[in-house]
């Protein structure tokens, strides 16, 4: 019950005063619901029994009045129940929300979209019913049998001790109900996460099946889970199925119980007949009680499993948080950047250096232009600068201090990442160049775009800069995807520029001209290019050669050609390659 605590605390409290409200409520529709067989037993007494013709209409106006005020008062509790139970969750789901955002790189390395999916949609749903529903639904069953019991001992104690015999056996099946259901739901909310991200998976790499044929084998391999989560369901149905019927039986056995004993006890005249009628009007308010508690318990079960991988992830603490110190906001970043001996490892293989020892030095308006084989650390290498990973050893200085020292916002404020996976978003093309700076004008993203030769075809598209781009840009070529990324990036108007292989889609006339109009605007930028095309970084103030996380060589284009290792060789061969300079 510690999540459940934990839910109160969090969530739940701020909305006390409409839940005890809606409590009182839920006990004044409980105290009119016993009411109800009261009435009942009046009418049988002196209108059947004694004769009493006159008392009739009177008491059936009473009960329909009951009715219409009962329906009428469970109504406004329910809505209340419903609202704040959506107010509650809007704000858990907000929390999650924040906290995805707050999350380092590391962090979605190890969990799956799926799972991050079904947590925000399928879990803060179960936990929306059971504030919803279940809360209520528990206090009112408590209420029934607790009125009930006290209305059926003032008449009779010994009958209702005798219905009551059955409690102690309803609750030890119960607590073996809980005991073996528990497991199946943790079972079942683990397989219904796999089965999101098979789902997530496939339609993100769609493409890539179909290019390849392997629709009936992703089929399979989706079936195969979908049969996993059945089965898991089929496990805890199975568990239901063993003692719901139980449970049932047991709470059915109460009228049976009434008819037997009631009926000896009115025969002896120990009740009268209107009493034995009280007793039956009531059966429903012990039975509903003892039969709802294998279903409110299942909820509880539920929510509980939801809960606590809820819990999980809002506990969660980031090895790199965004807001360890404090924003400075009269210093900006202007571009010193600086590695002293930094050595750099995944957390999950240590065995792995992807950076060994690696020092250089820049200064502001410079371009480093960086080359290497794949897997040689070029991304990771400038994935430090903007602290989404932390050296293992050595320094990463920014303006001569260190990184860990930064505001992680202020920091990644001035600099744009022009990543290799472009992400754009399913929004209009101004909006997605737009998305670093959501206040500038039309001129200013007009701009941008020629700059990263991405007007043109821009203003070629259907709707020009309103046209809707599809989701992770389909419908765009992977070129044009760059050239709007690389605007967007430009569009800050950051002090360090980053580039990871930007231009790769493009082709050669492409990639020099915006090559040419990146000097210009980069004068006061410190930019780094990670590139496989010579020509990309030929140009560049220093240029770092990466092999298996070292720098092997170093220097400008001159000085590489001088050497001639692995930088002249690759540019001899990429120029032979393309025909001449």
């Amino acid at each position: 019950m510690v999540v459940i605590s934990w839910l109160w605390k969090n969530y739940v409290r701020p909305f006390r005063m409409k839940m005890f409200g809606a409590m009182f409520l839920v006990v004044i529709t409980s105290i009119l619901a016993i009411i109800g067989p009261l009435i009942i037993g009046e009418i049988v007494d002196r209108v059947f029994y004694n004769g009493e013709l006159d008392a009739l209409l009177p008491l059936l106006i009473l009960m329909i009045v009951l009715v219409f005020a009962r329906m009428t008062i469970t109504w406004c509790f329910r809505m209340i129940f419903e609202t704040f139970s959506q107010d509650a969750t809007c704000q858990l789901r907000r929390d999650m929300y924040v906290k995805l955002h707050e999350m380092d790189f590391d962090y979605f390395s190890a969990h799956k979209v799926g799972d991050i999916m079904a947590k925000m949609t399928g879990d803060v749903e179960t936990v929306r019913h059971f504030i919803a529903w279940v809360v209520y639904s528990l206090f009112e069953n408590f209420m029934w049998l607790s009125l009930s019991l006290v209305v059926l001992f003032s008449i009779d104690a010994l009958l209702t001790f005798t219905l009551i015999l059955v409690v102690p056996i309803i609750g030890f099946f119960a607590t073996r109900l809980v005991k073996e259901v528990r497991p199946t739901f943790a079972d079942i909310r683990e397989s219904f996460s796999t089965l999101n991200s098979v789902v997530a998976e496939n339609i993100g790499g769609n493409r890539v099946v179909k290019a390849f044929a392997r629709e009936n084998h992703e089929v399979e391999k989706f079936q195969k889970q979908n049969l996993d989560f059945r089965a898991k369901n089929l496990t805890s149905a199975g568990v239901w199925a063993k003692y719901l019927p139980v449970l049932d039986s047991l709470s059915g056995t109460l009228g049976v119980v009434v008819i037997l004993v009631g009926g000896l006890f009115v025969i002896n005249d120990r009740i009268s007949i209107g009493e034995l009628a009280v007793f039956n009007g009531f059966l429903w308010m012990l039975a509903v009680p003892m039969r709802m508690f294998g279903w409110l318990l299942n909820d509880l079960q539920r929510c509980q499993a939801s809960l606590e991988k809820i819990k999980e992830m809002l506990e969660v603490k980031p090895k790199i948080p965004l807001s360890n110190v404090d924003v400075n906001e009269d210093v900006a970043v202007k571009g010193f950047v600086e590695f002293k001996n930094v050595s750099f490892h995944f957390e999950d293989d240590d065995s792995i250096a992807v950076l060994k020892n690696v020092s250089f030095k820049t200064q502001p308006g410079e371009t480093v232009g960086i080359l290497g084989e794949t897997g040689s650390g070029k991304s990771t290498l400038v994935s430090l600068i903007s602290r989404f990973y932390d050296a293992v050893e050595g320094e990463v200085l920014v303006d001569g201090k260190n990184v860990k020292d930064w505001n992680a916002r202020q920091l990644r404020d001035c600099i744009s990442t022009v990543m290799q996976d472009v992400f754009l978003f399913s929004d209009t093309t101004a909006a997605n160049i737009a998305f670093a700076n959501t206040n500038a004008d039309m001129g200013r993203i007009k701009h941008v775009a020629q700059l990263a030769d991405a007007h043109n075809f821009i203003e070629a598209l259907s709707d020009g800069y309103d046209t809707i781009v599809g989701e992770r840009g389909t419908g765009l070529s992977g070129g044009q995807k760059q050239r709007l990324s690389l605007a967007r990036a430009l569009l800050k108007d950051p002090s360090i520029l980053i580039l990871d292989d930007t231009t790769s889609a493009v082709d050669m006339e492409t990639e020099y001209k915006i090559q040419q109009d990146l000097q210009k605007v980069g004068v006061d930028k410190t930019t780094f290019i990670i590139a496989h095309r010579v020509s990309s970084v030929k140009d560049a103030d220093l240029i770092l050669v990466l092999n298996k996380g070292e720098i092997v060589e170093r220097g400008n284009h001159e000085s590489l050609m001088a050497e001639g290792g692995y930088y002249a060789t690759v540019y001899n061969e990429q120029i032979g390659l393309g025909g001449g300079e």
